[in-house]
């Protein structure tokens, strides 16, 4: 059974019936029959046409479940033959932007995006968010009914797409499902359905950082810090891929919020070492950044960088100008202090910081940089 096939149809068998009349809910109920019915069926008697099996199944399914409520009656009447296999590209598309309707929360358009579109099953979903499968099934059973009967007559918002993507994608890898790998699957599949310069750019950020995993963390998942990290474990193929796609994404002159971010990424990837990564264009990037997004978390890193191309104590000037409540603020400036040479106030702000850690990795991490420095190692 290929698994990955029938992911990767769920979305254009869903938007079919969505586009022949099922309502949203209706259609992935029925899909989801199907899937299940192809995964008993499929080993022993595989069918010539996947796409147009599934289709067929689900129709059937969602048809019989039309004509057992009474009170539909008069909309399976409207309802119009058994559909033709038809191009999944536009269904697709629009499913997307279904998943990622404005009503619906940041963490509901998530899980819905990855059980409609990634075609993952409320359990792994459930696991990869570490959550009883009970809640999370509460919560795509409340979104689907959010985005039932919306209908589209104007263009998606690709930037709400995207955003959602990117929450899949910095979720990472939490239990059966690699999250990080999925999102890029489902990037690339966008990007396929899509001619969008931030599409391609979203796809060469999560690239590039992706190259860097296995490189991240140690063995017992202590965190590696990027100037620490061993380079040669990084993935070239998949740096080299990530800054194809950026530069041919640049090339057409419209920048976004998405491509920026990939460009400081390629930078730092390009670099042999961190000693000589080029962070006077860094900090130009981050200038760019800041006039697509100002926020916070962009100063933020764009005064680390100014202290790595300006010297720490002009990255302290440019921290001081923000407020030391945001989150890793205090880290910042701890790694700022240690570099201009004042450990005593390095290693109580890392200790600081350690007490506000968003993880228990990034706790461990800072935690040890305030021990080292008080026992005088390097």
């Amino acid at each position: 059974m290929n698994e990955s096939l029938l992911r990767s149809l769920t979305p254009a068998v869903i938007g079919v019936l969505v586009r022949r009349g099922a309502d949203f809910a209706a259609a992935e109920d029925a899909v989801q029959d199907a899937l299940v019915e192809a995964v008993r069926r499929w080993p022993d008697d595989p069918p010539r046409d996947p796409k147009g099996w599934l289709v067929t199944v689900a129709w059937h399914r969602f048809v019989d479940a039309t004509r057992s409520d009474a009170a539909r009656q008069r909309r399976e009447e409207h309802v119009e033959p058994e559909p033709g296999p038809v191009s999944g590209a536009d269904d697709t598309l629009q499913l997307y932007f279904l998943c990622a309707h404005p009503s619906l929360t940041p963490s509901s358009a998530v899980a819905l995006t990855l059980r409609a579109v990634g075609g993952l099953t409320t359990r792994q979903i459930a696991r990869a968010y570490l959550v009883p499968e009970a809640t999370m099934a509460q919560r795509i059973s409340r979104a689907k009914r959010t985005v039932t009967g919306v209908r589209f007559d104007r263009p998606g918002d690709v930037a709400t797409v995207l955003r959602v993507l990117y929450l899949v994608f910095n979720e990472g890898y939490s239990g059966e499902v690699d999250l990080a790998a999925e999102a890029i699957r489902l990037t690339r599949q966008l990007a396929a359905a899509i001619d969008h310069p931030e599409v391609a750019g979203l796809l060469a950020l999560m690239l590039l950082h992706h190259a860097r995993r296995a490189s991240r963390t140690t063995p017992d998942g202590a965190l590696v810090p990027l100037a620490a990290q061993d380079r040669s474990r990084w993935d070239t193929a998949l740096i080299a891929e990530g800054v194809a796609i950026l530069q041919t994404a640049l090339s057409r002159d419209r920048l976004g919020e998405f491509q920026a971010q990939a460009a400081i990424a390629a930078l730092h990837a390009d670099a042999p070492a961190t000693a000589e990564t080029d962070w006077i264009q860094i900090v130009e990037w981050y200038d760019e950044l800041l006039r697509l997004t100002d926020t916070p978390v962009v100063r933020l890193n764009r005064a680390v960088a100014i202290g790595e191309a300006d010297g720490p104590h002009a990255g302290l000037a440019a921290l001081a100008e923000l407020d030391p409540a945001l989150p890793r603020h205090t880290a910042a400036a701890a790694y700022l202090h240690e570099r201009a040479g004042d450990r005593a106030t390095a290693a109580r702000l890392y200790a600081e910081a350690a007490l506000k850690a968003p993880t228990l990795a990034e706790r461990d991490h800072l935690t040890q940089q305030a021990a080292r420095l008080n026992t005088g190692r390097q």
